[in-house]
């Protein structure tokens, strides 16, 4: 062996001996691995926790439009001193929310619509949803007009209520926005013939 060759070895030595060190030394392995996992861990996590909210207001939507129908069904809101008015019957629906949803008329989130119809098969196919297909940088705008005829005993009546759902997760594969502004559409709508109150006041 030369010297050069044993002069090299000796310079390089000490690197060999704490690389072996190094491979051998299973400390900080939990902190590698964690930062490999924590991105898609943390967004799994957030994945459900998201859908899991979107889950949680579509029900309470529909409690509430289902609750406020009621109101409408069995003659309570046409008989009511004074009968409601669409803001009445906005406000019962919003009662139900929990504070979840930004009920403010004024950004345009809601979108109530309360119909008198002609038969039970006029729900199904002549009422679709109505939203607009193009989107604007405000946000996607209503075709659908709030709009309250609760109708007298024995109307067939049809209650829609939209809400624009903020999201926030919007990554690859986890984007839960149904509308190109980015919020996710949730819908709750009932159909039902009035009970035969009588009252004089109904329209």
């Amino acid at each position: 062996m030369s010297m050069r060759t044993q002069w090299l070895r000796k310079l390089l030595s000490p690197a060999i001996r704490r690389g072996r060190a190094f491979g051998r030394d299973e400390g900080g392995v939990t902190v590698v691995e964690f930062g490999i996992l924590a991105l898609p861990f943390f967004t799994i996590v957030t994945a459900i926790l998201e859908t899991s909210m979107i889950f949680l207001a579509g029900q309470i939507l529909d409690s509430a439009v289902q609750d406020s129908a009621r109101l409408i069904r069995t003659g309570q809101a046409q008989s009511s001193t004074p009968p409601y008015t669409p803001d009445d019957f906005r406000n019962a629906i919003c009662d139900g929310l929990y504070g979840m949803f930004d009920c403010d008329p004024g950004d345009g989130r809601l979108r109530v619509n309360v119909s008198v119809i002609a038969d039970f098969a006029a729900a199904s196919t002549g009422y679709p949803l109505q939203i607009g297909d193009e989107c604007e940088p405000e946000g996607c705008q209503w075709t659908l007009e709030d709009d309250y005829v609760p109708g007298t005993g024995g109307d067939v009546i049809l209650v829609r209520a939209y809400y624009k759902w903020p999201t926030i997760l919007n990554f690859p594969g986890f984007n839960f926005d149904t509308l190109p502004d980015g919020t996710r559409l949730l819908g709750a709508a009932r159909v039902f013939k009035n009970e035969p109150f009588a009252c004089s006041d109904c329209t």
